[in-house]
């Protein structure tokens, strides 16, 4: 199952709701839309930085990737910023036994 670290930042009425309800109900809304799509959440942290959190979690397939990027920024209150697909250790094993041809630019 795909696995992706996700970034992102809330919209001012968006931290107004982190504020009221706490950052524990945010992951338990991420928990709850990555069941919904056969998923997991595997961590959810708050940043101090540019973007605010940052999720680590699994999909079944790069659709239900796209849909949760869809359905969160198309509420306004949050903005995925980057997702960025994870490869195992075990995944990048496979690919260094995997034959390429290829001949780069010049040669």
């Amino acid at each position: 199952m795909p696995k992706f670290l996700i970034e992102g930042s809330y919209s001012p009425e968006g931290i107004r709701g982190v504020i009221k309800e706490g950052f524990s109900s945010r992951k338990a809304a991420v928990e709850k839309l990555l069941a919904g799509l056969n998923g997991k959440l595997e961590a959810m942290y708050f940043a101090l930085g540019s973007n605010d959190y940052f999720i680590i979690g699994e999909v079944p397939d790069l659709v239900s990737a796209a849909a949760v990027k869809l359905v969160v920024n198309a509420t306004g209150m949050a903005t995925t910023a980057k997702s960025t697909l994870l490869v195992s250790t075990e995944e990048v094993d496979a690919a260094c036994k995997v034959t390429v041809a290829f001949r780069p630019p010049g040669a």
